[in-house]
């Protein structure tokens, strides 16, 4: 268990490194009540650095689990005007969004998957505006999570609940590099070693990789024109940098939506509109997914994949190597915020507006013809097992080892 020092300073990491607040900012905290007693802390830590005004947005995983049960597929894809203009307010007034990602894995298991598909996508539709805007980084934003009982049990079905919390808090704080003598400078120092990753592979300017493992994983990812490789921490449109998923140990860029060719297997389970999908493959011609299958969640994968025609390709290859904190730590977080940091993944749907050279300065149809796809989805899922090989290929053919045997070789 974190100690309650420990938590305070995870707390400052979330407001000062995530979306680095600026004195007389506002703060929007996104919070299931599960997570209530860390929400006050991150609040108190805003308000500590000269926030202007925290507001909390709370909700309840299993009033939402109720809502699913009970109330009609229209009612729940109806999404109130009053939500879509308090989502304009917090960009109007580039607020800072600290987002608490700590659901039941399982939350929605056995709600009809229609169901499920239907609202999802009304509910991206109708806050379209909202998703572009932190896609395009008009919103500093920040991921992070904190145990939960149903959440820790899912991750530690064997001991107690109380155990089981425990060892979830210890794993969260390595992963937080709270176990450090100082967690911000730990911090700096990470991010400092990501970016010159990044910018290692943007001198490469590699035209296209090519993934393969013993799984079965053999794909060959183009990548957009103009592509850059990005790291954990970024730039806001205001000029203020952030890191919007805390822990993170990836680079990432666009993969070009069109060249795309091959099968890849999953090397975690999603955990996606909370229902697990475990044992699946995509198999990609030309950019677009032709085949797949899933051992479980199969229904809940296919409504993924049908939402819209970009999410049949993807948006986002972010590369990590095996040992990493999370990956070493050996445990399946049932959370994408640390699986996606335990393995190399890629993302169905859209592209970071980011990822593009002046990106944030091209139109939509633009950043498309240089190979840049879009959904109003973007979900990652995990690929990098430990074996994972990937090679660059440079625009005449060449090829240059990135990874062996899941690590970087570069």
């Amino acid at each position: 268990m974190l100690t309650l020092q420990k938590q305070k300073q995870f707390a400052e990491l979330a407001v000062v490194i995530g979306v680095n607040m600026q004195k007389g900012q506002e703060v929007i905290i996104d919070s299931d009540v599960a997570c209530q007693d860390f929400a006050r802390l991150i609040a108190e830590q805003a308000y500590a650095h000269g926030a202007k005004l925290v507001t909390m947005l709370w909700s309840d995983e299993k009033i939402s689990r109720l809502s699913y049960d009970y109330a009609s597929t229209e009612t729940l894809c109806d999404v109130p005007q009053y939500i879509i203009q308090r989502n304009k307010y917090f960009i109007e007034h580039n607020c800072c969004l600290i987002k608490i990602a700590a659901g039941n894995p399982n939350i929605f298991k056995g709600v009809a998957q229609d169901k499920l598909g239907k609202v999802s996508a009304a509910r991206s539709t109708a806050l379209k505006e909202f998703h572009d805007a932190t896609m395009s980084n008009l919103l500093r934003w920040c991921i992070v999570s904190v145990p939960t009982a149903s959440w820790a049990k899912t991750v530690f079905p064997t001991l107690s609940e109380q155990k089981a919390i425990d060892k979830l808090w210890d794993a969260i704080g390595k992963t937080m590099r709270l176990d450090s003598d100082n967690p911000t400078a730990a911090w700096q120092q990470h991010l400092t070693t990501l970016s010159a990753r990044a910018q290692r592979l943007n001198e490469l300017n590699f035209d296209k990789l090519h993934l393969y493992a013993s799984n079965g994983t053999d794909i060959t990812v183009g990548l957009a024109r103009n592509h850059t490789w990005l790291a954990a921490q970024e730039e806001g449109a205001d000029g203020v940098s952030f890191t919007a998923n805390m822990p993170t140990e990836e680079v990432f860029t666009a993969p070009h939506c069109k060249d795309i060719n091959g099968t890849v297997h999953n090397a975690l389970p999603l955990v996606y509109n909370g229902t697990v999908i475990d044992g699946f493959y995509l198999t990609f011609k030309d950019g677009k997914v032709v085949d797949f299958e899933a051992k479980e969640g199969y229904e809940t994968l296919k409504k993924l994949l049908d939402t819209d025609e970009g999410s049949r390709s993807l948006g986002e290859i972010a590369l990590l190597g095996k040992n990493s904190p999370i990956a070493q730590s050996g445990i399946l977080f049932y959370n994408t915020l640390f699986d996606e940091n335990a393995s190399c993944h890629l993302a169905l749907g859209a592209s970071y507006p980011t990822t593009f050279k002046d990106g944030n300065s091209l139109t939509q149809q633009q950043r498309n013809e240089l190979g840049g796809n879009y959904s109003i989805k973007h979900v990652d899922f995990m690929v990098g097992t430990k074996d994972l090989n990937i090679d660059g290929i440079d625009a005449n053919g060449n090829k240059t080892p990135v990874f062996r045997q899941g690590e970087w070789v570069l």
